[in-house]
């Protein structure tokens, strides 16, 4: 069977914080024949795992790199590397993937009031300026 991940299905494999979802996920993830991840749910578990679970920033990234590693998984690679990049350089991933697709679909300059976001994606090469 070919799967579309949910955030809450990663979570419950990866956290183990609830042991009979944590298998029938861990389960549902080995046995699929593809498991396809949304950039989408991949910054929703991001922000879960920091958020309500005090996961750092670095052992986030290794779960993630894990998934990628999966022979299984298909994600949107160049987006995640751009989310793993800024969270490794201590900012968020869903910023460093917004600055990324932003670019791959036409725009210039990456814009935000988050400074750090923006010296982030300055720091990986895109054109970005932060409104003061």
């Amino acid at each position: 069977m070919k799967i579309t991940a949910d955030t809450n299905l990663l979570v419950r494999a990866i956290t183990e914080d609830d042991q009979r979802q944590a298998r029938l996920a861990q389960n549902a993830l080995s046995n699929a024949e593809l498991v396809a991840i949304p950039v989408t749910v991949l910054c929703e578990f991001v922000w879960v795992l920091s958020t309500a679970y005090g996961i750092s920033r670095s052992d986030i990234a290794v779960a993630i790199r894990r998934l990628l590693d999966t022979d299984n998984v298909a994600v949107d690679r160049q987006s995640v590397d751009a989310g793993l990049a800024a969270l490794e350089a201590g900012g968020d991933f869903a910023d460093g993937v917004v600055a990324h697709e932003g670019h791959w679909l036409g725009g210039e300059v990456f814009v935000s009031f988050d400074k750090r976001a923006v010296a982030i994606a300055v720091a990986h090469g895109l054109k970005a300026e932060a409104l003061v």
